[in-house]
């Protein structure tokens, strides 16, 4: 099934080759590995851990191109039980593979992580941009080396390739971005609320003395000298609390820092560059928003499989994918990847069953909005208003109020998905579907609200309550009430309504006067079944907000929610 997939679109004499070559087994099953620090632009020395292929007569001897993965999560390091960990031999992002079917491996540790030297003055600043790029070049210019480099990541590692790119190494051929931002205020403080897992705690300093120390490294000094540097990393959840706007100037970096790190700001220079793009997310993992978003701003091709953060879609060959991508880029082999559609995705059923689509258009772009009211209902305390009626006509107007509940179940350390909030907020519940109902793409909310205090955070969230009555999380948005005014998005959003977050664009909702909210939610790929119901529920917290605590009013908001034609949501329905 995997083959058959790959070679979508393809004919004759390209099928054959392509065939052969995803059969042909791998040449290298064993490798070296050196480690070693690489002085980058300002002197910092990075450690930098290379793979090369190997078999029985010994490591190969011909030039080869290099995969790169740079990574603040220790790239070799001993974890509780004694065990060494190493990125390049785990198949989660492919390296192990791509040794095998012979890429030179390297991977690095960010500065101010793992065995590197430095401090971290920020989060995939310009400074560990430009690190990338050295690195890129240093690689390319080994005696091992074709000279051309590939990157691969996922995640925070995702964001190291999409930075890297934005400084257009030459050497750099082609990029594999998994799970990272285009706009990092959008997704860090989207709507103004900072949640999910990039406001958790820094690391002790015994993470990074984990570490396996570079060869030339035997007592470990330098490790340790390694790490006392990293006293001076900039804190991760000070940094994005810190600033509250996307035009604030962080006290801790001396400049408006969510500017500095906008990749989207320097997609100008990818496309000069030509760089090759591949995007990867997961459908229930909060950053695929900005994946699409991402693909849509480069051109770059899509995968998104079902899941969450960075796992690899099961029944599906990601490993040849990856394989096949950088060996068309990389090695020059003509297996027909650039020629096949631009999306795969997935398309779930709610019973786990689903299949993979291929289409030449990002998912989304050709479905088309039904607009379903928020009706019915009646007012009431958080936990008792749950019998609203979501349908395809607005009803008779009327109010709906809730306070805000703050006590709240606590979320996973990691929660890359939202759970069901019926019982902690407003809900409006469809009949249930008369016929079966596909949905692609950023479901989009209107909610007239008015609150009795100036500023207040509203989130929502489209629910799926299966026949069988299990309900789960579709979609979710949010949106402080102080950032609900719309301006020109900067880059492509599929429609999605675009809030600047600049300070001047920012302004408190007098108490008692009703505003318009306009509310992007993620997107979604979902057939649903007929006898299935939809459920829209609008809550003024969620357990993912880490600083809870701090930020609780007391006593708590009392919002109001005008039904009827003054609230909706847009369904991105497939034709």
């Amino acid at each position: 099934m995997a083959l058959a997939v790959a070679l979508l679109g393809m004919t004759g004499q390209a099928v054959a080759q392509s065939a052969a070559q995803s059969a042909a087994p791998d040449s290298y099953p064993d490798f070296a590995r050196t480690s070693v620090y690489v002085p980058v632009h300002d002197g910092t020395r990075l450690a930098v851990n290379i793979y090369r292929p190997a078999d029985a007569r010994g490591v190969a001897t011909q030039k080869l191109p290099v995969i790169f993965a740079f990574t603040p999560y220790r790239a070799r390091f001993r974890d509780e039980k004694g065990q060494v960990i190493e990125l390049s031999l785990n198949d989660r992002l492919a390296l192990r593979s791509l040794i095998r079917a012979g890429y030179v491996v390297a991977t690095a540790d960010i500065r101010g992580k793992g065995a590197s030297f430095g401090h971290r003055r920020g989060f995939q600043d310009r400074t560990e941009a430009r690190d990338g790029y050295d690195l890129v070049e240093w690689l390319a210019h080994q005696a091992y080396a074709t000279g051309k480099v590939g990157m691969m990541g996922c995640s925070y590692l995702g964001g190291t390739v999409f930075q890297t790119a934005t400084t257009a190494p030459p050497s750099l051929k082609a990029a594999f971005i998994g799970a990272s931002e285009l706009d990092k205020y959008a997704f860090v403080r989207n709507g103004g609320i900072p949640t999910q897992f990039n406001t958790r705690p820094d690391e002790p300093p015994a993470v990074d003395l984990a570490s396996i120390p570079v060869d030339d490294d035997g007592d470990g000094a330098l490790l340790k000298a390694a790490v006392a540097e990293h006293a001076n990393n900039t804190p991760m959840a000070p940094l994005w609390y810190g600033m509250p706007h996307r035009d604030s100037v962080s006290p801790l970096t001396g400049n408006a820092f969510w500017e500095e790190v906008a990749v989207y700001k320097y997609l100008p220079a990818i496309r000069a560059a030509k760089i090759p793009t591949y995007f990867w997310g997961n459908w229930q993992d909060e950053p695929t928003a900005q994946v699409l978003e991402g693909a849509a701003a480069t051109g770059g091709k899509f995968l998104a499989g079902p899941g969450s953060h960075c796992v690899p879609p099961p029944g599906y060959d990601f490993t040849g994918e990856v394989r096949r991508y950088f060996d068309h880029y990389l090695k020059g082999i003509d297996n027909g990847i650039e020629r096949e559609p631009r999306a795969t995705w997935w398309l779930e059923r709610g019973d786990g069953t689903g299949s993979f689509q291929h289409t030449a258009a990002l998912p989304g772009t050709t479905s088309k909005p039904q607009r379903w009211f928020l009706a019915g209902g009646r007012s009431g305390t958080a936990r008792s208003v749950n019998d609203g009626i979501l349908g395809t006509t607005a009803g008779a107007p009327g109010q709906d109020r809730f306070a805000v509940d703050y006590k709240l179940p606590p979320a996973d350390y990691f929660a890359f998905w939202a759970g069901p909030m019926d019982d902690h907020g407003l809900s409006y519940t469809s009949a249930p579907l008369a016929k079966p109902m596909t949905l692609v793409g950023f479901p989009v909310a209107h909610l007239s609200v008015s609150a009795d205090k100036p500023d207040a955070d509203i989130f929502i969230y489209l629910d799926e309550i299966h026949p069988g009555g299990k309900d789960e999380v579709l979609s979710f948005g949010r949106i402080k009430l102080s950032h609900r005014k719309i301006s020109p998005a900067p880059y492509p959003t599929f429609g999605v309504p675009w809030h600047s977050g600049r300070k001047a664009d920012a302004a408190p909702l007098p108490v008692g006067q009703t505003a318009t909210l306009a509310i992007g939610l993620t997107p979604v790929s979902r057939e649903l079944p007929a006898g299935a119901r939809l459920r829209v529920t609008i809550t003024g917290a969620d357990p993912r907000q880490r600083n809870l605590r701090d930020i609780a009013q007391v006593p708590p908001p009392v919002l109001t929610v005008t039904r009827g034609a003054g609230s909706s949501i847009d369904l991105p329905l497939l034709n």
